[in-house]
């Protein structure tokens, strides 16, 4: 630990990034990452076995009067005599597959993959030198996070990793409120350590604060994966932004971005929260959107389960609709969409997944030229449908009509995305419209052609109340997408 931490030290000392705020500002996010959009986020972990509830079960399973907690005791017994901890030799990943996975995402149009490297159980998806405790030494028996980036690379998938541990602080702490298998003496090293007290973990000056030794636990831990792994984004959940936590994040960003210098790479960090100084980092909205146009890059994470993101046993999906015409909006706005699947514990990717990612997939197959490497257009787009902005607003199917299109623009075309023409063969695109010196300027560009892309017939004129469109009458609800070259 002492070694790891004088290491970190030396680094930053030698480096162009300091860790503090005015010295982490010389960050700018890399051109790849603002050219990528869509990715894929992985939860799977011990947290599989039990598939109940969700990805939480480790906490609430020590919380009397929860469904887990009953669930718990109904199906495996005591927690004295069954804790998270027996769980591990049930987790084996016997049909898991790091090369069909990678395949998989490919298929989906993903462009990056985000894996869970630990989550707030503590237990890691990838060989550690800093603890016992995760997948290559026990379990599957295998380095997870290492198998799966061989496979990215050969699909040419970026790689990155998410780190949930800071809130292993509290995240098992009510098991020491009775006769559970998580009692002292705990110590660094052990699964359940430090399982404190959970007091109101949204303050940000909440106690017991995060005591020095586990913080520097953490801030190893997060190095170690960018030695031995190199990642090119690094995800944090929320509680970075608690204020015993902030010099050692400082301290991890300043690492990060000296090791990427060091191997002439360009690497992002995700954060939520307002953990960063805006610009050392890039922006993450859990399960929502922003409602206008960003003049920054920014990401929405959200899953393909309204329910967990863990796989569970009854798992309730989203439409892979609902998904595209949200990713659409997401990348109008300067935005990218990090989608999250839930293997089982064997390792396989349950059907309903793996059938949406292949329909978004098949979707962006045809219009994927109108989302990557696509630019902001003037405005995103038109329409009576509003969005709602923050976290935690997404579960829900908007309802887009065929008066509600996204822009986005790259080169010579700007790309009109009606995000629900079905039914209909024709719309007026009024922000195209001709232009009226008598009136409020429209739009003063040339149009030279109009494309409906995956349709054979598409007819337009043009006039001061827009740009209208005919083509065959849609009969999907996915969005479609009109290529309009501009001169």
């Amino acid at each position: 630990m002492e070694k790891y931490l004088k290491l970190i030290d030396d680094v930053n000392e030698k480096g162009r990034f300091k860790p503090t705020w005015d010295s982490l500002s010389q960050y700018r996010v890399p051109r790849w990452y603002e050219d990528i959009k869509f990715g894929i986020f992985i939860h799977w972990g011990v947290y599989s076995v039990p598939a109940y509830s969700s990805e939480w079960y480790p906490r609430g399973m020590y919380i009397k009067g929860t469904c887990e907690y009953d669930h718990h005791i109904k199906t495996y017994g005591e927690h004295k005599n069954f804790g998270y901890k027996d769980f591990i030799p049930m987790f084996k990943a016997e049909k898991f597959d790091a090369a069909e996975w990678a395949k998989l995402f490919k298929q989906a149009g993903a462009q990056y993959v985000i894996p869970v490297g630990e989550h707030h159980d503590g237990f890691q998806m990838y060989e550690s030198d800093i603890s016992q405790w995760n997948a290559a030494k026990m379990g599957p028996r295998r380095n997870v996070l290492g198998e799966l980036y061989n496979e990215f690379e050969k699909q040419g998938l970026t790689k990155g990793v998410s780190s949930h541990r800071v809130e292993h602080w509290f995240f098992m702490g009510h098991g020491k409120e009775f006769d559970s298998d998580i009692k002292e003496p705990l110590k660094r090293g052990d699964l359940y350590w430090p399982s404190m007290e959970e007091k109101n973990h949204h303050d940000l000056f909440s106690e017991p604060t995060p005591s020095q030794e586990f913080l520097e636990d953490w801030l190893v831990r997060c190095c170690e994966i960018v030695d031995k792994y190199k990642p090119s984004i690094v995800y944090f959940d929320w509680w970075i932004q608690h204020s015993a936590v902030k010099p050692y994040l400082k301290k991890f960003a300043a690492y990060y971005y000296n090791r990427a210098d060091e191997w002439g790479k360009e690497v992002v960090i995700n954060y939520k929260h307002d953990a960063f100084q805006f610009g050392c980092a890039v922006v993450d909205v859990e399960r929502g959107q922003f409602a206008d146009t960003k003049p920054y890059v920014w990401q929405t994470d959200t899953s393909v389960a309204k329910n967990s993101w863990c796989y569970t046993n009854g798992n309730s999906y989203k439409s892979a609709v609902q998904i595209i015409r949200d990713m659409v909006d997401i990348v109008s706005k300067n935005g990218r969409l990090l989608l999250n699947v839930g293997p089982k514990a064997d390792g396989t990717i349950p059907h309903e997944d793996k059938s949406i990612l292949l329909e978004i997939g098949g979707w962006l197959k045809v219009n994927g030229e109108a989302i990557y490497s696509s630019k902001l257009w003037r405005k995103s787009g038109e329409g009576p449908t509003t969005i709602e902005e923050g976290q935690f607003a997404d579960n829900e199917a908007k309802p887009y009509t065929y008066e509600d299109i996204r822009f986005t623009a790259k080169g010579e075309c700007i790309y009109a995305i009606c995000l629900n023409m079905e039914g209909r063969s024709e719309i007026t695109v009024k922000s195209l419209g001709e232009a009226d010196a008598s009136k409020k300027p429209n739009f003063h560009g040339i149009i030279k052609s109009v494309e409906a892309l995956g349709y054979d017939k598409c007819e337009w004129k043009r006039d001061e109340d827009g740009l209208h469109i005919t083509t065959e009458v849609v009969t999907t609800d996915k969005p479609v997408v009109f290529k309009i070259k501009v001169d």
